[in-house]
């Protein structure tokens, strides 16, 4: 084991630094290998992404819901088990890399929305949070459109458990 200051003290020209006229040369202590930001790995895990874009995906005016109609009953019953959380991934997959992460997304729009509006301003609120939270580049936001919710149509009826 080598002793840092020993090392600097040998005339290491890397680790002197500039000192006033007329004063002492100073030794700086250097440690490490550069930029402490650079030492070592992120990993972002499928779910994570997921979750963000959920989240900002519900936050547009004329998303109604995410997933199937299946994947919608089985969250029902789900979110009324106690102890159960709503799903906020329902609808969502993420396929994340190193530095880049491509999305698809299973939407119900409201009746009297443009969809071609919807799914504008839905890629634009998921490519800004998933960008923004994880650093990562988002490549593509694939949408499905795979209901309309009517306005006469009552909310789904509470699946009974027999």
């Amino acid at each position: 084991m080598t002793d840092m200051t020993q090392r600097n003290r040998t005339g290491d020209p890397e680790s002197e630094t500039a000192s006033a006229p007329g004063v002492g040369t100073r030794k700086a202590t250097r440690r490490g290998g550069g930029d402490p930001a650079t030492r070592g790995r992120t990993t972002i895990a499928d779910g994570v992404v997921e979750k963000i874009a959920g989240l900002a995906t519900r936050d547009v005016r004329g998303v109604h819901a995410m997933g199937s109609g299946l994947s919608r009953t089985f969250g029902a019953v789900r979110d009324r088990v106690p102890g159960g959380s709503k799903a906020v991934t329902r609808g969502v997959k993420a396929e994340v890399g190193e530095v880049q992460t491509a999305l698809d997304l299973e939407i119900v729009v409201e009746y009297g929305v443009s969809i071609a509006d919807v799914a504008r301003d839905v890629r634009e609120n998921v490519v800004a949070a998933v960008e923004r939270m994880t650093g990562l580049e988002v490549v593509e936001v694939n949408i499905a459109v795979s209901d309309v919710k009517l306005p006469e149509e009552e909310e789904e009826e509470e699946p009974r458990l027999q």
